[in-house]
C-alpha cells in the first residue's frame, strides 16, 4: 500500500461495479460465527490505519505459515492453498467455488468498531492490470462510509463488489460494530470480463 496516487487516463470500466449476483447474508454470518473462536491477525501496514484492522486467512500462499504472511496477497506468489480455516466453512467454500477464475489470497478482513482506514492506494488492484479484489461484506451496516475516490459507496451484506482498489479509498467504521467483508482476489479471464459486461449493462438500465 501507498501514499502517492497515480492514475490511469483510460479504463475499461467504472471504478466500482456491483456484480448480477448475491449470496446470503445468513449463510455467510452462519460461517464466520464458525470462526468465533479464530484469533484474528492485524493488518501489518500500520501506517494505514487507526484501531483494528485484522484477518483470518481462508486461502494462502503455498507453504506459509506465519499468520502475517499467510494474510498478504503477494504479487510474487504463484500457488495457493485453502486454509484450516476455509475448510471449517461450507458456505465460505460455496461462495468461492462461483468464482470461475484463478482465486489466489482470501481473507476475513475485520475493520473493527470505531476504527477507520486511512486513505490509501493498492498497486496494480485494477482490471485493467489483471488482478482485481472483490469485497462481499458478512457483518456491515448504515453507518459504515466506504469511500474510493471520494464518492462514498454502500455495500450490503451478501452482495458482491468490483472496486479499483488501485485508486485511492478509505473507510469509517464509527458504528457501534465490528465490520467483516470476505475479501477474495482473483486474476482476470474472459468470466469476469463477461459478468463485468453484465454488471455494466444493469447499471446503466
Amino acid at each position: 500500500m501507498h501514499t502517492i496516487i497515480e492514475k490511469k487516463t483510460e479504463y475499461l470500466f467504472p471504478d466500482r461495479l456491483k456484480m448480477p449476483f448475491q449470496f446470503s447474508a445468513e449463510q455467510l454470518a452462519k460461517d464466520l460465527a464458525v470462526l468465533n473462536e479464530t484469533e484474528w491477525t492485524e493488518h501489518f501496514v500500520k501506517q494505514n490505519y487507526e484501531g483494528d484492522w485484522s484477518a483470518i486467512p481462508l486461502r494462502s500462499p503455498k507453504g506459509e505459515t506465519h499468520p502475517i504472511r499467510m494474510i498478504y496477497s503477494d504479487p510474487t506468489a504463484t500457488e495457493f492453498v485453502d486454509t484450516i480455516y476455509l475448510k471449517q466453512c461450507p458456505y465460505f467454500q460455496e461462495v468461492l467455488s462461483h468464482f470461475k477464475c484463478d482465486v489466489s489470497v482470501v481473507r476475513l478482513m475485520k475493520l473493527g468498531a470505531g476504527s477507520v482506514i486511512k486513505e490509501h492506494f493498492d498497486y496494480d488492484l485494477c482490471y485493467e492490470d489483471g488482478a482485481i479484489r472483490f469485497h462481499i461484506p458478512v457483518v456491515t451496516n448504515p453507518e459504515i462510509e466506504f469511500y474510493l475516490n471520494n464518492e462514498r459507496i454502500i455495500l450490503g451484506a451478501g452482495e458482491c463488489w468490483y472496486l479499483r482498489l488501485s485508486d485511492p479509498h478509505r473507510v469509517n467504521n464509527f458504528s457501534s460494530e465490528d465490520r467483516v467483508h470476505l475479501v477474495v482476489d482473483a486474476t482476470v479471464n474472459d468470466w469476469i470480463t463477461e459478468i463485468f459486461d453484465r454488471s455494466l449493462a444493469i447499471s446503466k438500465i
